[in-house]
């Protein structure tokens, strides 16, 4: 692939964060958002007028937590919740008691693999195998046996070393639709920066719309550019200021 363009302020920006903006950590509770990296992000949704948005797995409350709380426009969960630009958050329906059984459920079938990490995000959930992923076939096994068990309500969603079970009808291209409907993002061109399986849903959405999508790190992808790495995507940020 050819050089990705520089960044435009006229264009609306989406980011994933674990494996894009930072390196994926053994346990989603050990990544860093350093001072600069986040100086750097509301740079640029300032220097847009607002239309930036981050769009990622982690819930609103986790986000803002990492990212000290700077209260951007976010899609958690993969879009099964939004805070717009606004600040109003909006939840996509989840049968809570079903998710509840699904909890217990995952509970009892990992109690013996103390290497696996269960994280219940509120309307989904993840098991994460980073730390043991020999144990990979197992977690995927055991969540789709779960999903299979609470209904077509729900949807089993792969990513990188972890499986989570989430409601279904909802993805980061619906997220980046929604958003793209609303000020100040409304006609301006996409962007999308992901690493993962679950942001080919956002590249799709922005392919259709004209916009630049970009995948980080290897792997087959329907991104149209490609940065090799974190490192690559902020060298990428910064050339804003020198282009």
């Amino acid at each position: 692939m050819s050089r990705v363009p520089a960044p435009r302020s006229e264009w609306a920006y989406f980011f994933d964060i674990d494996g894009t903006l930072v390196d994926i950590a053994p346990s989603p509770s050990e990544i860093v958002v350093e001072r600069e990296l986040q100086a750097s992000v509301c740079e640029l949704y300032e220097a847009t007028g607002g239309a930036l948005a981050l769009i990622s797995g982690r819930s609103i409350a986790d986000v803002d937590t990492i990212f000290h709380d700077t209260q951007l426009p976010v899609a958690g969960q993969h879009g099964l919740e939004r805070r717009d630009s606004n600040g109003k958050i909006t939840h996509h329906d989840a049968q809570l008691e079903k998710l509840e059984f699904a909890r217990s459920r995952v509970a009892e079938a990992i109690a013996a693999h103390p290497d696996l990490l269960l994280e219940d995000k509120g309307l989904s959930l993840a098991l994460h195998y980073r730390s043991a992923p020999a144990l990979a076939s197992f977690a995927h096994r055991t969540m789709r046996a779960i999903a299979s068990a609470v209904g077509p309500e729900f949807t089993v969603q792969s990513g990188k070393r972890v499986v989570e079970l989430k409601p279904s009808g909802k993805d980061k291209g619906d997220a980046v639709r929604d958003f793209m409907q609303e000020k100040p993002f409304l006609r301006r061109t996409p962007v999308f920066v992901g690493d993962d399986v679950t942001d080919e849903h956002g590249f799709a959405v922005v392919n259709s719309m004209g916009g630049h999508s970009i995948k980080v790190g290897g792997g087959a992808t329907a991104a149209r550019w490609r940065l090799p790495n974190v490192r690559a995507v902020r060298r990428w940020l910064e050339r804003r200021d020198s282009e």
